[in-house]
């Protein structure tokens, strides 16, 4: 293997799709895959030992909830890039996995030219993208396009805190509150925006310049 290769492994618990993913990249001068595999223990195992550049990663897999074997990646390898490649087209998912340290979203039906591009980006620090989710998570969803409630001061200075990635034990640190009035008003600011997670949320207050 060339030192100048980019050595990428595979997570998918169905043989077609890392064939299909092999197929495309291996032709590549540029690409060395390093390893499949087909849960989340095998990869967690691998990079214990062996560097990897790029891990593209399915979501469904029988072991693990891939959006948080992001996390777990991440925590492990920092400077590992992971690109989720998966048929889930949920706005809030792919928000959710961004959040947890992807560094890029396609679908499965995504092309060569834009799985390779997709890799190229994100070793240079990009969050990437197929085009097909850029769509999705560039149309305004329902809530969005209805308008937004009215937050107390306390809820924004909340909201404002929740951004920067502050933990509920950190802002009830920060606010002298207990952790569980914290809890309490991110539920009632995801319950406001009709969000389901941290991550929709932090989308909506950005886009709406609301922090």
């Amino acid at each position: 293997m060339s030192p100048e290769k980019v050595i990428i492994a595979i997570v998918d618990d169905h043989p077609v799709v890392i064939q299909g993913l092999k197929s495309m990249l291996q032709n590549d001068q540029f690409f060395y895959i390093a390893g499949t595999f087909i849960d989340g223990k095998g990869i967690l195992n691998f990079i214990r030992s062996n560097a990897v550049d790029i891990i593209l990663l399915d979501i469904t897999l029988p072991d693990t909830n891939g959006i948080e074997l992001c996390k777990e990646i991440k925590r492990k390898t920092p400077h590992t890039s992971v690109i989720m490649i998966s048929n889930r087209s949920e706005r809030s998912i792919i928000m959710q996995c961004i959040q947890n340290g992807a560094s890029g979203y396609l679908l499965k039906n995504a092309t060569m030219n834009e799985l390779t591009a997709s890799i190229h980006g994100a070793l240079s620090g990009n969050i990437v993208f197929s085009e097909e989710v850029k769509e999705i998570i560039s149309k305004p969803s329902v809530k969005e396009l209805i308008g937004f409630p009215r937050l107390t001061k306390r809820e924004k200075e909340i909201l404002k805190m929740v951004t920067e990635g502050k933990t509920s034990v950190m802002i009830a640190d920060e606010l002298f509150l207990s952790p569980l009035t914290i809890d309490t008003h991110r539920k009632n600011l995801m319950h406001k925006f009709g969000v389901n997670n941290t991550a929709e949320l932090i989308k909506i207050a950005i886009q709406q310049n609301m922090i």
